[in-house]
């Protein structure tokens, strides 16, 4: 039962359960570590007793450490318990999700196993929640793996009580805490065990050594040797002179560096991902100067025989001219050659992403839904959630925002406006595009496809050739990219045939987008001391959830044609 006070100590509770944690890592050495652990339990959770049962080499746990009564500490530090005593103790009793509750009443049956035990003196509970001189509560810690580590056990809380919820959450997060401690102390002492075993091996591998040596200074490409694990994992401990040359560094300045704080921020989750034994990365590493370098990072393990893995060794080639010849080909493949826009595949794939195959005003049935939501959470036998994370949450720790907000009547996303959300249910989050009904503006806003056809640009082709043609259409392509707004597309279809794609627009913004973009059409072109002049004829199409990429610039076009047919030639070429 959680007592009436307890709401009013949490804070107070906090401070002493963040004060305590934080000395957890100031422990220099394991035992140190250990007996840190059941010292804050005993000042800032709120038990008398408390002792730490850790996991030895050969599986039984051992009382490491012991706080707030000298005399069972001297009774029972150091003593075994063997690993099948332990696990039956925490497969019985109750769960208090990652607590092992063993009440008085089914505790007798323990009295004669072989685990380290105290009793204490006490009078029998006067009601239901008092805590029992023979209760027993146990807080397993776990490490990152998985594996045990060992057991908390305390015992006397002061309130003389069972813990209420938050008493069980903040003893939880404690012993979470403290293998985060005990492990972390425990590599910093193989570190050290491994350095001590290094230096008293360097003699024996001063001729392995300068082999190495030679090979790794005189390398063509740049090499590195990183720490692997501990406090200071991936700092750079050494680097050969190419290294250095490629970043613009010395190697006494690279030595203050790991790879994480020389890679461009967009590519850290890269680097994150690359696995330390034979793992490869192509990302970007910063140059003194401030610019980036496009590197290929080949990573091995430099093993010690006797304990496996200590220093990361790698491989970093230089790939700047590769990357820059892909990215020069990827962009033609995507762009028009000659005015440096957007081309017909790449409009129609821009165009493509904000389309779904279902209009907005076609609601899904509940069978459509029930699919969604079964391919959402996940298949029988695959974890629920189909992200990374799983759970159905994201890593910032709340839920999807689709499941619970719906989208009434007026609300920020509703249907007619541009941006509502999908009306297939909770779980399809495709954010439809919607068309503003009808010419007339009534405020609606969507996604505006402006097909622009230039009037007279046959007649200077012929007139005065391809290299004019050339000219004039670069400097529309100017003037058009000029102006429309940031993020809106401007791209060359083919011909003198170009597409704006602006998206928020009412039916007013859009003509009036495309009278200012003819307008910047119209004035004279100088090419070689000749002025020539172009009109333009603009159709405006609105992109639609249930149409296609070319049924969206079928119906642009043929609104343009309608608008070209309806001015006179001589206005046509007048703009």
């Amino acid at each position: 039962m959680e007592t009436e006070s307890e709401p009013y100590v949490r804070l107070a509770t906090l401070r002493q359960l963040h004060q305590v944690v934080a000395e957890l890592n100031t422990a220099r050495s394991l035992a140190d570590t250990l007996q840190t652990v059941v010292d804050g339990i005993v000042v800032g959770l709120g038990y008398e007793l408390a002792c730490v049962n850790l996991v030895r080499p050969d599986g039984d746990l051992v009382v490491a450490a012991f706080a707030g009564d000298p005399a069972a500490e001297a009774l029972i530090t150091g003593r075994v318990g063997s690993r099948g005593s332990w696990e039956r103790r925490l497969s019985m009793g109750e769960s208090w999700d990652g607590l092992r509750f063993i009440p008085h009443t089914e505790g007798w049956v323990l009295l004669e196993d072989d685990v380290p035990q105290w009793h204490t003196d006490g009078p029998e509970p006067r009601f239901k929640d008092e805590w029992h001189p023979e209760d027993r509560l146990y807080a397993p810690m776990y490490a990152s793996g998985g594996e045990l580590l060992g057991v908390i056990s305390v015992d006397r809380p002061r309130n003389g009580r069972r813990p209420g919820a938050w008493g069980r959450e903040a003893l939880q997060m404690y012993a979470f805490q403290a293998a985060i401690a005990i492990s972390n102390a425990r590599l910093r002492a193989n570190m050290q065990r491994a350095l001590v075993r290094l230096e008293r091996e360097q003699q024996a591998l001063r001729a392995s050594e300068e082999s190495f040596r030679q090979a790794f200074e005189y390398a063509p490409s740049g090499m590195a040797i990183a720490e692997m694990g501990g406090d200071q994992h991936g700092r750079l401990l050494r680097t050969n002179d190419a290294l250095c040359r490629l970043l613009g560094r010395p190697a006494s300045v690279l030595r203050r560096y790991s790879f994480s704080d020389l890679v461009h921020p967009e590519d850290i989750g890269t680097l994150l991902r690359t696995s330390a034994e034979g793992g490869r990365a192509e990302l970007r590493l910063g140059r003194r100067d401030g610019t980036y370098v496009w590197v290929s990072l080949r990573n091995s393990v430099v093993a010690d025989a006797a304990d496996g893995p200590r220093f990361l060794l790698t491989h970093v080639e230089d790939i700047e001219e590769r990357k820059r010849h892909e990215l020069q080909l990827a962009h033609r493949a995507s762009h028009d050659s000659l005015t440096g826009l957007p081309n017909s595949a790449e409009l129609r794939a821009r165009l493509g992403a904000r389309l779904c195959r279902r209009p907005q005003s076609v609601r899904a049935t509940a069978v459509e839904v029930l699919d969604a939501a079964f391919e959402e959470r996940g298949r029988p036998g695959e974890p629920a959630g189909s992200g990374e994370h799983g759970h159905g949450f994201r890593p910032d720790g709340y839920a999807d925002p689709f499941e619970y907000a719906g989208a009434g009547a007026g609300a920020p996303g509703a249907p007619g406006g541009v941006g509502a959300p999908a009306a297939g249910g909770p779980y399809d989050h495709h954010v439809h595009t919607v068309a503003p009904a009808g010419d007339l503006d009534d405020g609606s806003k969507g996604l505006a496809v402006l097909f622009c056809d230039l009037d007279g640009f046959k007649s200077i082709n012929d007139r005065f050739g391809h290299h004019t043609g050339d000219a004039v259409l670069i400097e529309v392509a100017r003037r058009l990219t000029t102006g429309v707004r940031d993020g809106d597309t401007v791209a060359r279809l083919g011909g003198d045939e170009f597409v704006v794609l602006a998206d928020g627009l009412g039916a007013a913004d859009a003509a009036d987008l495309a009278v200012r973009l003819r307008n910047a059409i119209i004035p004279p072109i100088r090419v070689d001391g000749r002025a020539v002049r172009v009109g333009a004829s603009f159709g405006i199409g609105w992109a639609s959830c249930g149409m296609s990429a070319d049924e969206v610039l079928r119906s642009a076009d043929q609104r343009m044609y309608i608008e070209k047919r309806s001015r006179s030639k001589a206005h046509r070429r007048a703009g």
